[in-house]
């Protein structure tokens, strides 16, 4: 082997190891973006649980309010059927609170001027709720993205070492698949079985 087969084998493995270089670039690029969409996606499953919880705490204190109302003025109903003879003043002033409590109960079961009767609490809640599941079918996909890049650019650098085809193949393989679950993690194209 001359000098110039030497250069050249050289320059030839030295031009490969530049585009491996890219391409574990490349992969690197992915990794940064695999990990934010997954910070993301559990920040998400995590403030949408918080607002749900919220919206059924809310829920239950609307609930137990209204069943307050209800409460006391059946108490008030069965005031003026045990006391006949209270005076006019009293009985009329017995029914007055009686209906404004039966009112209030009733404006409580929904009130979509402010969106805070018991009927939009729930909804809202259980949108919330679907938020959540929704983000938590996503983390999974990132983290086996995640994964697979980190392989990929590990299967790479050795490529540069060993100086063998087919670990970057392997490497290509990796961050191919790395990167579809990245992007399915994003928008949910596929429910893989036991990831989401």
């Amino acid at each position: 082997m001359s000098i110039d087969d030497v250069r050249d084998s050289l320059a030839d493995d030295n031009a490969r190891n530049k585009w491996i270089g890219v391409w574990i670039g490349i992969l690197a690029v992915l990794l940064a973006v695999c990990g934010v969409g997954g910070g993301n996606a559990a920040k998400d499953a995590n403030r949408a649980n918080i607002d749900a919880s919220n919206k059924w705490a809310f829920f239950q204190a609307k609930n137990i309010r209204r069943t307050s109302f209800i409460l006391a003025a059946d108490e008030l109903e069965l005031t003026l059927l045990t006391q006949p003879g209270l005076s006019p003043e009293a009985a009329t002033a017995i029914k007055t609170k009686m209906g404004t409590w039966r009112t209030t109960a009733d404006r409580y079961r929904s009130e979509p001027d402010t969106g805070e009767g018991l009927t939009e609490l729930s909804a809202r809640a259980k949108e919330l709720e679907r938020e959540r599941d929704q983000a938590l079918r996503k983390d999974p996909y990132f983290d086996l993205a995640e994964a697979l890049l980190q392989i990929g650019i590990v299967l790479a650098s050795v490529a540069i070492i060993a100086g063998t085809s087919a670990l970057l193949y392997a490497s290509f393989g990796a961050g191919l698949f790395g990167t579809l679950m990245m992007l399915n993690g994003f928008w949910l194209f596929a429910a893989l079985p036991g990831l989401g």
